[in-house]
């Protein structure tokens, strides 16, 4: 018995095999892969650049696992180029005996008009470059880099005063809004 040839139109949707499966977000660019906390507490933080970062591959893997702190770490430029120092990206947990150094020096990518600028204001006296957040831009591991006064202990007691003023502001509106 032979078959009939079913007729085709061009246009016709094929049938996937599997539905879409979500992305990680952090892979995907909804949420930070690392971000450095003790930033906003310990600088004043003025002006924020966005930078690419020259990653070897199990590092980009690393930090798509989650396995970035940007504690320690600072900018550093030398020779009109920019690097990111003691920026700790933990090793891929599946590599081998290729993988990479945890706290080496990753070079940032910015454009010449960029590293000028901070040329200028990072050579002001007590200013500094620090590392605020690690994120996935495009499929592209992003460093925003912020330019940084630090804070004397009094500003530090000073910001964790407001702190405390507008939780507890918050609280006596959200008891009020309770009644």
């Amino acid at each position: 018995m032979a078959r009939t040839p079913t007729p085709t139109t061009p246009n016709a949707p094929k049938p996937t095999a599997k539905p879409a499966r979500p992305r990680d977000p952090i892979a995907a660019g909804e949420r930070d892969a690392a971000f450095n906390r003790s930033a906003s507490f310990n600088y004043f933080l003025s002006d924020r650049f966005e930078a690419g970062v020259a990653l070897r591959g199990t590092e980009v893997k690393s930090i798509r696992e989650g396995k970035a702190n940007l504690k320690d770490a600072y900018g550093l430029l030398k020779d009109g180029e920019l690097f990111l120092l003691n920026a700790h990206i933990g090793p891929f947990s599946h590599g081998n005996a290729m993988n990479h150094d945890a706290l080496r020096t990753r070079k940032l990518l910015l454009h010449k008009t960029e590293l000028r600028k901070l040329a200028g204001k990072a050579g002001v006296k007590g200013f500094t470059l620090i590392p605020t957040r690690l994120y996935f831009r495009n499929g592209r591991v992003k460093c925003e880099i912020a330019l940084a006064k630090g804070k004397q202990e009094w500003d530090k007691r000073e910001t964790e005063r407001k702190r405390e003023g507008d939780k507890e502001a918050k609280a006596a509106v959200a008891r009020s809004q309770r009644r």
